[in-house]
């Protein structure tokens, strides 16, 4: 009887040391806020502090728009190649008050402004000192996270305004075979506030989603799926603990056979 409840408690504790709660790896596990959720309208990417934009202006006569082509100046600006002249032309950093220091125009405020609003407003202003100019704007620090059960996860920075979930998850290497695929999780910030959205990729109606298309500083985070967490949670050493069980008990059954 003794032995019979020794076998029990030992079955009982390997058991246990392989169990494991979805607490211990899912993240994002709160209930999420109704105000939290992401509008399912499609929004135009606005510029915001931190981005970084290249500006290039042009026109039939270079020499006129030349003042608003600043060549780079400091090693602190990001070095962008200028397809007028081949000159290395300025980057400008959107800072915390949501401004830039342009050429001749002086400090304007550009945040919450989109790529057409900029340009119109460049454009605007420019053509009061050089006839017909051409304004090109691009976000030269386009980033992205995708983190949780995908081949490479991290944060990628492309010379892109115009990326979609899946070209993000292709840049992290695809999911992996444990990820949840009905249950992609984006969370962006909206005015401040981290909004978040539920994506099913399994569903051909993700590609008509308005959040098909990611805005700037986007995070994506695939959930592990419960075969994952199984294989995570799981003593190694629950093997050799088995096994040594199993011979045990052979012997004992052995024993009181004889």
């Amino acid at each position: 009887m003794k032995i019979r409840f020794l076998i029990i408690s030992i079955l009982t504790i390997a058991l246990a040391t392989s169990c494991g709660s979805r607490k211990d790896f899912i993240y994002f596990q709160d209930e999420p806020l109704e105000e939290g959720q992401l509008s399912s309208e499609p929004i135009e990417l606005t510029y915001k502090p931190d981005d970084i934009l290249t500006i290039n202006v042009s026109a039939l006569d270079p020499d006129t728009v030349r003042p608003f082509n600043l060549p780079v100046v400091s090693n602190n600006t990001l070095d962008i190649t200028s397809a007028q002249g081949g000159l290395q032309q300025q980057s400008y950093l959107i800072d915390y008050n949501g401004n830039i220091e342009f050429p001749v125009l002086g400090t304007l405020k550009i945040e919450g402004l989109t790529r057409t609003e900029l340009t119109a407003l460049l454009t605007e202003r420019i053509k009061v000192m050089a006839k017909d100019p051409i304004v090109n704007v691009r976000l030269a620090n386009f980033t992205i996270t995708v983190i949780g059960e995908v081949s490479t996860p991290g944060t990628f920075t492309m010379q892109d305004e115009r990326v979609t979930i899946l070209e993000a998850i292709g840049y992290a290497n695809d999911l992996t075979i444990f990820g949840k695929r009905k249950n992609v999780k984006l969370i962006r910030e909206v005015n401040g506030k981290k909004k978040f959205a539920i994506i099913d990729l399994t569903s051909i109606n993700s590609v008509n989603s308005p959040l098909y298309y990611l805005q700037q500083n986007d995070v994506i985070y695939v959930e592990p799926n419960n075969a994952r967490i199984r294989s995570s949670t799981y003593n190694q050493n629950n093997g050799v603990l088995i096994s040594a069980i199993g011979t045990l008990t052979t012997v004992i059954a052995v024993f009181l056979i004889r």
